[in-house]
């Protein structure tokens, strides 16, 4: 449900003269999602003008006269013609100085640089300065409501379920059989989600020695490796309640199938989980503060301490992202590596933490889900915290 007067205070609030949504086929998901028009699939160029003040404005196609009519505002130029669309845009900022899109300068924030160069353009030639709508899109779009929390929460119980499960699988078969694979390993999870009524937009991660080594490693048959006694293995699974508007839950995990677990191992677990904790640390500080937090200051507090231990190298990734409707979502990521997130962490928002160091012979990741409660509480969600690579004894 569009809330017109809260939409309008965020933009008073951030200085804007107003916020112009636009799409065209789905290249901008966030405006789609925040005028709610993300299950039309409409086919031709739209835009809804919300002023700071005043009325909102809409601007459709002739084929599609409806698409905004369930939105505020009884303002709606219908066009046909390019040059009559033109003219609407001009109709629709005329006056406004600033006006908010989902742009970025330089393209530094590629997350919500959604709208086109030309339309960019031509907002412009009405004398409008483009500003970036980021803060705005994090407040009408990665904001969670009541049943959204309910469902991250129920997500992490049984995402962190999902690990005794797969541990277990793994010891049952090394002792059946004196291995198991990784794609085996991965369909288990897999079925651990389907009976729990779960669904995920890929399969886990589980990557044994050098493939755990590898951030984004793509676990599959073609890349089949066997996990055995003296393995190392981490295991990195996402997933959410399968219902409308649910939420994902994010973590990652490593172990090793032996008795004791080797100082090469457990070492770099040090650095990384220390890392993890310094994140985890940074946000609590701000938030029982009252100060304000980017996402780019988490991910310094984080990287600092890799660094420090001399893996910075290693450490080849931004340390989180926003966490929604899709596993990577469309608030402040904790990134001050790749972009500079300069976007506040809000409450009622969340995002991993998850650093890594990364070596030929074995990769070591640990995640966590960070949520920020209305209150400003911090929620790491999931259990607690791996302190210790995890030991398959068999």
């Amino acid at each position: 449900m569009f809330d017109l007067s809260a939409v309008q205070a965020a933009i008073r609030e951030a200085g804007f003269d107003g916020w112009l949504l636009y799409d065209f086929r789905g290249l901008n998901v966030l405006a789609q999602r925040v005028a709610g028009v993300a299950e039309k699939k409409l086919s031709r160029r739209w835009f809804y003008f919300v002023p700071a003040t005043g009325e909102a404005k809409k601007l459709v196609h002739a084929i599609e006269p409806a698409a905004l009519d369930h939105l505020p505002g009884a303002d709606k130029t219908i066009y046909r013609r390019w040059q009559e669309l033109e003219a609407g845009v001009g109709v629709l900022v005329g006056g406004a100085k600033k006006v908010a899109m989902e742009y970025s300068p330089r393209n530094a924030n590629p997350y919500i640089g959604r709208v086109d160069a030309g339309t960019v353009e031509l907002v412009r030639s009405f004398g409008a300065d483009v500003l970036a709508s980021g803060d705005l899109i994090q407040q009408f779009e990665a904001v969670w409501d009541a049943d959204q929390e309910k469902s991250h929460f129920e997500a992490a119980k049984l995402c962190r379920a999902a690990y005794d499960v797969a541990f277990a699988f793994i010891a049952d078969e090394i002792r059946a059989h004196g291995k198991v694979m990784e794609t085996a390993v991965q369909a288990r999870i897999m079925k651990h989600f389907a009976d729990n009524g779960m669904t995920t937009y890929s399969p886990p991660i589980v990557g044994v020695g050098p493939h755990s080594g590898d951030p984004h490693f793509d676990t599959a048959a073609a890349t089949d490796a066997l996990i055995q006694k003296g393995s190392f293995v981490l295991i990195d699974l996402w997933a959410k309640m399968n219902r409308p508007r649910a939420v994902y839950a994010d973590y990652t995990r490593v172990v090793y199938v032996g008795d004791t677990v080797p100082e090469q191992y457990a070492k770099v677990f040090a650095v990384v989980a220390a890392a993890r904790d310094a994140g985890i640390q940074k946000a609590k500080d701000a938030f029982a503060a009252g100060t304000p937090l980017l996402g780019w200051e988490i991910d310094n507090a984080t990287r600092d301490v890799i660094e420090k231990a001399g893996y910075g190298a290693n450490y080849t990734h931004r340390t989180g992202h926003n966490i929604g409707q899709e596993v990577h979502g469309n608030g402040a990521h904790i990134d001050g590596l790749e972009t500079r997130e300069d976007r506040r962490i809000i409450p009622r928002t969340c995002f991993s933490i998850e650093p890594g160091i990364y070596l030929p012979d074995f990769g070591v990741r640990s995640e966590v889900d960070v949520y920020i409660d209305a209150q400003g509480q911090v929620h790491v969600t999931g259990g607690e915290p791996q302190t210790e690579v995890h030991r398959i004894v068999v």
